[in-house]
């Protein structure tokens, strides 16, 4: 990976390869972690961070969710982040937001450990590319009464890395993961939609998926444009009758689909084509009206 100059780790920036942790440390053993992952994009006025605030709105749930207690005080953590990527100089790039159960006492609860916090920042390019091809995956997603899914934590991940695992190996790019009954739930790290006679559905939180900060502003910005949207459930067979596929995510952007299944995909659709210009205009703050969605990165020391 490309590395930064700079890793803010509990309340200073330090060189990244100091950022470390302890081989016992509680996370590691028990996957007891939240994460969060954000894009700085390059607009017309500098550098600006994409949805900060839902982000650092979100890591703040899911901690709570799985018993954390974070450290740092929202306003702390928003100006953390933006202190990191000043001081990494970056134009562009993806902030993973980090707090999780430090060394201290083994065993599950872990409860006296400390729990460490760290942003780190670093230029990644958009992790799937167009044309996308995804298989349906023997895993099932996490059921939402055996772990809290609707929180971003680090254990549940293995589920997602069995599953793309398996799916790479088999020649995919990406998995679909069904939950417990059967239906649609998310790829293994994206949001995922459907298009049918001109309407978007997407899987709502309650089969499993991820509350995705990017499938929020699919959803607005499909509204905006007057396309209708859907949350509800979907059967594995609604990708295989669908017009057009698209997944989406902080990592991903949004990435049509060309096969599910060895069934092809016609694509990008108009759909998906227009949801994805109006995702890098929105990104990009070339659309006054979505703004607000965008922090700007001060010059380092103002």
């Amino acid at each position: 990976m490309r590395e930064s100059d700079w890793i803010w780790m509990d309340g200073a920036l330090v060189p990244w390869a100091e950022a470390r942790v302890h081989v016992l440390t509680h996370a590691l053993h028990y996957g007891t972690g939240v994460l969060e992952g954000t894009r700085v994009y390059e607009t017309a006025a500098g550098p600006a961070v994409f949805r900060l605030h839902e982000h650092l709105m979100r890591l703040r749930r899911s901690a709570r969710m799985i018993g954390l207690r974070l450290p740092y005080t929202y306003d702390e953590m928003r100006a953390a982040t933006l202190e990191t990527v000043a001081a990494n100089g970056h134009r562009a790039c993806y902030i993973r937001h980090l707090a999780h159960r430090g060394y201290g006492e083994m065993g599950p609860a872990g409860t006296a450990n400390p729990v460490v916090t760290s942003i780190a920042t670093w230029d990644w390019s958009p992790l799937l590319r167009s044309g996308l091809r995804l298989m349906t995956s023997s895993w099932r997603r996490v059921d939402p009464t055996t772990v809290p899914s609707a929180a971003k934590a680090t254990g549940p991940y293995l589920n997602s890395a069995l599953a793309k695992n398996e799916a790479v190996e088999a020649g995919y790019d990406d998995a679909v993961l069904l939950n417990t009954a059967g239906h649609i739930s998310e790829c293994t790290a994206a949001n995922l939609f459907v298009v049918c006679d001109g309407v978007i559905a997407t899987p709502p939180a309650s089969a499993g998926a991820l509350d995705g900060i990017t499938q929020d502003t699919v959803v607005r910005l499909a509204t905006d444009l007057g396309i209708a949207v859907e949350r509800r459930d979907l059967p594995r067979s609604a990708l295989y009758a669908a017009d057009e596929v698209f997944v989406c995510g902080t990592a991903a952007e949004i990435v049509p689909v060309a096969l599910v299944d060895g069934r092809e995909l016609d694509g990008p659709g108009p759909v998906t084509s227009k949801l994805s210009a109006a995702y890098q205009a929105a990104v990009r703050g070339e659309d006054p009206r979505y703004q607000s969605w965008l922090t700007p990165v001060p010059s380092r020391g103002r």
